[in-house]
């Protein structure tokens, strides 16, 4: 399974989401410090659930990396966030 896949797959099963998009980015980031060579290492994601509602930036954040695991969250170097409700 792609680390995409997973990243989405782990999102789906902790949150009632209304949206979500995971899109790998790593091609954009080849040869950048930090960036294995093999890729799968830079995502945007784009989540909006009202679990987020009345919920701080950092919040939204945190429960985000919970949900992914610090196993998923080690495997990964940049993870760009948008969160909303």
């Amino acid at each position: 399974m792609s680390v995409r896949q997973e990243i989405e797959d782990r999102l789906r099963a902790s949150f009632e989401l209304r949206e979500v998009e995971v899109v790998d980015d790593s091609a954009s980031h080849a040869g950048h410090a930090g960036a294995p060579a093999a890729g799968e290492s830079h995502f945007n994601v784009m989540l909006r659930t009202s679990e987020f509602a009345g919920k701080s930036r950092i919040a939204r954040h945190r429960a985000v990396h919970a949900a992914l695991g610090p196993d998923l969250i080690g495997r990964i170097h940049a993870l760009a966030l948008d969160l909303g409700d």
